[in-house]
């Protein structure tokens, strides 16, 4: 079989006209071709690989005749209209079936798609020779456009994909659907080809433009068609990512199975004219008809092609587990705004910082808590980098903003000298109005400037543009404390500490763990404390948790400390309450 009749039934059975029920739209026509030539027999005539299918038919009672000799596979092969005549007087026709029936005269005009594709004949056929004037050929041409109008019209309704020709994302509902009343509860997988990362589709559509990406669609929909088989339906959801369902084996059969396709896959667009080089990753989602809807069936094979790329391979296996992780994440993100319009969910603590020289509590950083209503107490550590390059970073920073000043203002005007630290992302410094905002809310709390700190790690105050150096410029003008946090974990090079605008720094805890049992640490964390009290900061250690690190970083010359031996992160009024009972720690 050459290319050029691949390509034609392919595109033929993606039309998904073949062996379907009688429609009415086409049974008008046929009925009309047979009225205007007043001829018995009229039929839309369907070349297939080995036979001639009737999609529609008047005066015959068969679905279909073999292709070999019939004339509308010759009508298909030239895509011209052809006229016999007389068949018993055509040595090419005289032995064929439908001269065999008795048939004498056949006249047909090709079925031509847009791109080019003959798909077989609108053809007419009478019991006695007869002849066809240039009028009734015009006609039969008009009958064959209308018959491909409709095919069209059917084609596009909403259910097949206009640039491969194969069923979308809606008829794959349908049919899932179709399948549950057929066989309720029976097991398929849907196996998820996605040929591209969908992360690199930007940068080749830029690149290579879009005709470019349309093309390797419409290649990678043959050649995975054929990896399957013709008889398996595949369904385009867009972009460079096909679904197909299979039928259920065990674990290691399936991803061995999808292993297979995915290699006769690379084989077959190596061969072909596909435009670029592609990484093809299959996800793997075993289901029951009926227990789940379409969507969830995709997204579940979606988030195990996505795992395996991730994870390097070339096919994975839908994961409960994992999937459960990324339900958690998105529930996380989708139900901050929720949390950020009541009162009860989230909310602040404050972690005391002691002075060394004289035990006394300095100040506290004020630490977010989310106590969700189904998840419990969620870890900042775990909500906050998810919601920082989303759109409600900036709402939940205002919040946190908002309740830190409120609670400084009123130790403030309780008469307390506590200065507040409140933790900023690079995200927020990009904010052109986030400084202002900060202003804002101290001045409307009557809060002087010594009151709020502002701790900021190293990666936010490093390579930033503009808009972040001008909102530090304009909190340190305003008198504004800055803390560099997390102080050694985030660049090799130091040198950036004789430029950058802070008054702090804050030693991560990874370097006060072991600092009571380890020399090597001990010079390193001496070393940090020694550069930055001769650059000007202060020095705050972070994570103390043993009299034993509490005293040496008292040896070492730190500033400050900050760690569960002082206190663990507080409710407001259980901070007050321990500041009115702390009992400074004695140095040795």
């Amino acid at each position: 079989m050459n290319t050029h009749e691949q390509n034609r039934l392919f595109a033929l059975r993606q039309l998904n006209l073949l062996d379907t029920s009688p429609s009415e739209g086409f049974d008008r026509i046929t009925r009309m071709a047979s009225q205007l030539f007043d001829l018995p027999i009229a039929a839309v005539s369907l070349t297939d690989e080995n036979r001639q299918w009737f999609k529609s038919r008047v005066g015959v009672e068969h679905w279909e005749i073999p292709r070999d000799t019939a004339p509308c596979a010759d009508v298909c092969s030239t895509s011209q209209l052809l006229i016999i005549p007389d068949l018993l007087s055509s040595a090419t026709y005289r032995n064929s079936f439908l001269a065999g029936t008795g048939i004498r005269f056949y006249a047909g005009a090709p079925l031509v798609t847009r791109e080019g594709h003959t798909l077989g004949a609108m053809c007419v056929l009478g019991m006695h020779p007869r002849e066809v004037s240039e009028q009734e050929q015009t006609t039969l041409r008009d009958l064959a456009a209308m018959v491909m109008s409709q095919i069209e019209l059917q084609h596009a309704f909403g259910r097949v994909d206009p640039l491969t020709g194969l069923s979308n994302r809606n008829q794959f509902s349908e049919d899932l659907q179709d399948m549950e009343h057929d066989e309720p509860n029976a097991g398929r997988v849907a196996l998820y080809t996605e040929l591209v990362d969908a992360n690199e589709l930007s940068a080749l559509h830029r690149n290579m433009g879009p005709a470019c990406l349309d093309e390797l669609a419409k290649v990678a929909a043959r050649c995975l068609q054929q990896a399957i088989g013709s008889t398996v339906k595949l369904y385009h959801l867009g972009g460079c990512q096909f679904v197909h369902l299979m039928s259920q084996t065990g674990d290691t059969h399936l991803l061995d199975e999808a292993l297979g396709i995915r290699q006769a896959l690379l084989a077959l667009i190596s061969a072909s004219d596909a435009p670029l080089l592609v990484h093809p990753t299959m996800g793997i989602a075993p289901f029951h008809l009926g227990e789940v809807k379409a969507a969830d069936v995709l997204r579940s094979a979606y988030a195990a092609c996505l795992d395996a790329r991730q994870a390097g391979k070339g096919a994975g296996l839908f994961s409960l587990e994992l999937d459960a992780h990324y339900q958690r994440r998105f529930m996380l993100i989708s139900d901050i705004g929720r949390a950020l319009e009541n009162d009860s969910e989230l909310y602040l603590v404050f972690q005391p910082r002691v002075s060394l020289d004289s035990g006394k509590c300095t100040g506290a950083e004020a630490l977010l808590r989310w106590r969700h209503p189904t998840l419990g107490e969620v870890s900042p550590g775990e909500f906050i980098p998810l919601i920082e390059n989303t759109p409600m970073a900036k709402p939940l920073t205002q919040w946190v903003l908002r309740h830190a000043v409120r609670q400084a203002s009123s130790w403030y005007h309780q008469g307390g000298k506590l200065r507040i630290s409140i933790n900023v992302s690079a995200t927020n410094l990009e904010e052109e109005d986030f400084a202002v905002r900060l202003l804002d809310e101290m001045a409307g709390m009557a809060l002087p400037s010594s009151a709020i700190e502002i701790e900021l790690t190293e990666s936010a105050l490093i390579g930033q543009g503009e808009v972040a150096v001008n909102q530090l410029q304009v909190m340190i003008a305003a008198g504004l404390q800055i803390a560099i946090d997390d102080f050694g974990t985030g660049y090799s090079s130091l040198s950036y500490l004789r430029e950058i605008p802070a008054h702090t720094v804050k030693i991560d805890r990874c370097f006060i763990t072991d600092l009571g049992q380890n020399e090597r640490t001990a010079t390193l964390v001496n070393s940090m404390i020694t550069m930055a009290h001769a650059l000007g900061y202060r020095v705050v250690a972070e994570g103390v948790e043993t009299n034993a690190a509490y005293h040496r970083l008292a040896q070492l010359g730190s500033d400050e400390v900050q760690g569960y031996l002082i206190a663990k992160p507080l409710l407001p009024d259980v901070f007050e309450k321990w500041l009115q009972n702390q009992t400074p720690i004695i140095k040795h």
